[in-house]
């Protein structure tokens, strides 16, 4: 009987491409052997490379001890509850960098594919939790002599990195890191990312999006670092990140966000909480030379305690002349993709 059922899965998702059906298949992942795979990573493999319709994998609850990568298209990773499902390592980026070129590898979830969804689901770097002492490790890529680097527990520690893929999204996920570039949705000539009531945990530029992205309804934490959110939009005058009905805490003194490059900040109907320090969203020391200058838009955002002078409302002044009732994914998106369908 086992033999039978595994023929006739395969034979379902050999079909995936040819007769559109993935809507009907949800593979199921549990670590206790009850699904048809007990490792979210061999759910990916047996995906086939070429599919055309989303592929759902879903994920009982558990603890999944994995390093995800997904290079495959239309996937909808689910779990069955975000709070006890949880995909989790301990990855230091900078350890990582020692011994590979690229940051192919260096976050919990790595994808290099489009059309991806995750939804209900914790995802988790642990090393600043795991450690809480610097560690010196050698370092083939150091440029000293003695080719030996200081890893630190509030280094860049990525749950989520993007590489060149596009149209992604996350609803009700739960992101954290204890430091930097927890979420890192990263394509800066293309990337278009959604993020629908999710929790993000880390430090500094913890948020940072390369090209277009909206979140709504997501809650921002901030443990440690210099800023909480981070935008890179210097390939295309266009690209943005938005963030709407969200709201921001962290330690005391924490600041908003930051950038280095060309960016261009929306904050519709955000809450900071009132440990957030009188310091507004700027550019900070770079090489990088800004062809479209200082564009931070607030509309109707408020502070517990008391509003700073730096996020009144100043929407009217946006060169896209919009009213905050038509901001939404679609005008982010500009009309190429509706993170709403599927």
């Amino acid at each position: 009987m086992k033999k039978i059922t595994t023929i006739l899965f395969t034979f379902q998702l050999c079909c995936i491409c040819t007769v559109g059906w993935a809507q009907q298949i949800k593979i199921i992942v549990a670590a206790d052997g009850s699904g048809n795979f007990k490792s979210i990573q061999a759910a990916i493999n047996s995906l086939p490379i070429n599919a055309t319709q989303p592929v759902t994998i879903f994920i009982k609850n558990g603890k999944y001890d994995e390093k995800i990568y997904l290079e495959k298209s239309f996937v909808i990773l689910e779990g069955e509850d975000k709070d006890k499902t949880i995909i989790t390592q301990s990855i230091a980026r900078d350890e990582w960098r020692c011994a590979h070129s690229d940051d192919w590898g260096v976050a919990t979830i790595n994808v290099d594919g489009s059309d991806i969804t995750l939804k209900n689901l914790s995802i988790i770097n642990s090393y600043g939790f795991d450690n809480d002492k610097d560690r010196m490790i050698y370092c083939k890529s150091d440029t000293s002599a003695l080719k030996q680097k200081m890893i630190k527990p509030n280094g860049h520690q990525m749950a989520l990195r993007t590489m060149s893929g596009t149209r992604f999204k996350a609803i009700n996920c739960h992101f954290k890191s204890f430091a930097g570039d927890t979420v890192s949705p990263w394509n800066v000539e293309g990337g278009m990312f959604y993020f629908k009531d999710c929790i993000m945990e880390g430090g500094v530029d913890l948020y940072c999006p390369r090209g277009w992205a909206y979140a709504e309804g997501c809650t921002f934490f901030a443990h440690t670092g210099d800023a909480i959110i981070w935008h890179d939009g210097s390939a295309n005058a266009d690209s943005k990140t938005v963030l709407v009905h969200c709201s921001f805490d962290g330690y005391n003194g924490f600041k908003l966000g930051r950038y280095h490059r060309d960016a261009q900040f929306y904050l519709i109907n955000c809450n900071f909480s009132n440990k957030m320090a009188d310091k507004p969203i700027s550019l900070v020391a770079s090489a990088a030379k800004l062809n479209w200058g200082n564009r931070v838009y607030f509309f109707n955002c408020h502070r517990s305690g008391g509003d700073f002078a730096w996020f009144k409302n100043n929407l009217q002044t946006s060169l896209q002349h919009i009213s905050p009732e038509e901001i939404n994914a679609n005008w982010v998106f500009a009309n190429r993709w509706n993170p709403l369908i599927n």
